[in-house]
């Protein structure tokens, strides 16, 4: 059994890679730190915005997203350890370029993420969605660039 340091250490490796991947614009890299069955979900996306079920969902996501947006700089603001050890709350901004039209992207977000042995098991994205279809041109443009068609399409 893991202690209560043991365990915060693994969490905080896992959110310091990815981090790090995002820095790199390595997106295979960002969904890899999911468990396998890990959740991402979006609360404050628009209705209709998708909740991944997966690391491969997650690859799927993210895996064109540096032809959507180019980040520049990933700053980390604060990492807030809970009462739980594998729950970790993330406060960073990504600064960057949307590709398309060249306009910048500056986002501020707040990620709570629980983290199992085998990586992040459920992580919620607290974005700006506002910001985003301003800065991509509409809602129509937000959720072409970040929805894929189920099978039910």
């Amino acid at each position: 059994m893991s202690t209560d340091n043991q365990l915060r250490t693994h969490s905080d490796r896992v959110v310091d890679t990815l981090l790090d991947s995002l820095r790199r614009n390595d997106m295979r890299a960002f969904a890899d730190q999911w468990a396998p069955d890990g959740v991402m979900e979006f609360p404050f996306a628009p209705p209709g915005y998708r909740v991944l079920n997966g690391r491969d969902d997650v690859w799927d996501y993210v895996k064109d997203y540096t032809a959507t947006i180019r980040l520049d700089e990933i700053t980390e603001h604060r990492r807030h350890h809970t009462l739980d050890p594998t729950v970790v709350i993330l406060e960073f901004s990504a600064k960057g370029v949307l590709v398309q039209t060249n306009s910048p992207y500056v986002m501020d977000y707040v990620g709570v993420i629980t983290i199992g042995p085998d990586g992040i098991r459920h992580y919620r994205d607290y974005w700006n969605s506002l910001a985003v279809v301003a800065a991509m041109g509409g809602m129509d443009a937000l959720m072409a660039g970040f929805t894929a068609k189920t099978a039910d399409d």
